[in-house]
Formats: C-alpha cells, sequence, structure tokens
C-alpha cells in the first residue's frame, strides 16, 4: 500500500473523530448554564426610565446599598408568567429587594399585565430599546441577576426562578453576600 492511500483512507476517519470530539462535547454541556462575562463584575451604569409615571429616570445607583435581584422580564414572555408567583412570594416574605426590568414590550401592556398578574418589583426600569440588556448581555426573558451592595454582579439565572432554584440556588449566594458584608 503506498504512502499517498493510506493518508486518504485516514484524513476522512481523523476529520470524523474531530467532529465527533465536538458533537460529544457539546451534548455534554448544560445549556441551561449559559456562562456570562458579568459575574463579578460591577452593574454597568445606565440611566433609563422607570416603567410606572412616578418612577422618572432610573440609574445604576438605584442598586447600590443593599442586595438586589435585578430581574428582566416583558408581558410577551410565557416563560415571566411562570416564575411570576415565585417573584410574588418573595416579594411579601422576604426582604430581598427586587428590580425589574421591563425589556422590549410595550409600555402599556406591561402595566396592564403587572396590574393583572401582581407587581413584585420596587423599582422598574423601562429597557425598551434593550440599552441595559445589551450591556448585561441578555439572551432571552426571564433572565435574573444578583447584585450585591456594592453593585456587583454576582450570579445569572437564565430561566424562570423556581422556589427549588431560589432555596438551592439563589440562597446559598444570598448568605455567602451577608456572610461577606459583615467579616
Amino acid at each position: 500500500m503506498s504512502q499517498t492511500s493510506l493518508w486518504t483512507r485516514l484524513v476522512p476517519i481523523a476529520v470524523f473523530l474531530v467532529i465527533a470530539g465536538f458533537f460529544a462535547y457539546g451534548l455534554s454541556r448544560d445549556p441551561s448554564k449559559i456562562p456570562t462575562e458579568m459575574i463579578d463584575r460591577p452593574l454597568p451604569d445606565f440611566e433609563l426610565p422607570g416603567l410606572r409615571d412616578d418612577e422618572g429616570v432610573i440609574s445604576d445607583e438605584v442598586l447600590r446599598g443593599q442586595t438586589s435581584l435585578v430581574n428582566v422580564f416583558g408581558s410577551w414572555c410565557v416563560a415571566c408568567l411562570q416564575e411570576h408567583p415565585t417573584l410574588m412570594r418573595l416579594a411579601a416574605s422576604t426582604d430581598v429587594k427586587i428590580v425589574g426590568v421591563n425589556w422590549r414590550d410595550d409600555r402599556q401592556d406591561a402595566l396592564t399585565w403587572l396590574q393583572r398578574h401582581g407587581d413584585p418589583y420596587e423599582r422598574i426600569i423601562f429597557d425598551a430599546d434593550s440599552e441595559l440588556a445589551i450591556e448585561l448581555g441578555v439572551t432571552g426573558a426571564p433572565e435574573t441577576f444578583v447584585v450585591d451592595p456594592n453593585g456587583r454582579i454576582r450570579f445569572k439565572q437564565v430561566g424562570p426562578i423556581t422556589e427549588k432554584v431560589f432555596k438551592d440556588t439563589i440562597t446559598p449566594i444570598l448568605k455567602a453576600i451577608e456572610a461577606e458584608s459583615n467579616e
């Protein structure tokens, strides 16, 4: 067998193995764990209008001094409706500050949605043009960021917050932030 015919048989096998390796790697990754470059970085500076008439302009300063959940939602978002009862319970039963980012929405649709389903948010940033969402690297709604009292993003939850996600994932992060501030 000549050198050339040996290589013509081995090259397709090698290419197949490389492609199979990429597929195996991709299939082994959890699609709900989308990495973000924002972890342990400061929240981007922003000044955007509030959703409600009485909120005026809201800036990143609203997220300083207290740990907050920054929840990206929209009235058009089916999964946001799934997580909404959990947010309502958190707002009623915990001292966690919840700030909403109403994303790619019509102002009146959002206000009607909140009136119908309840409003767990202390403040709501109106981000119709995705200015803040782009800075945060939002890929879809709902997404929630845990922001520490210094304005640093500590965690990003992609998808709905359920009771289990809050208990098993977010609560330990909140406790770690609290322990750091007590040191």
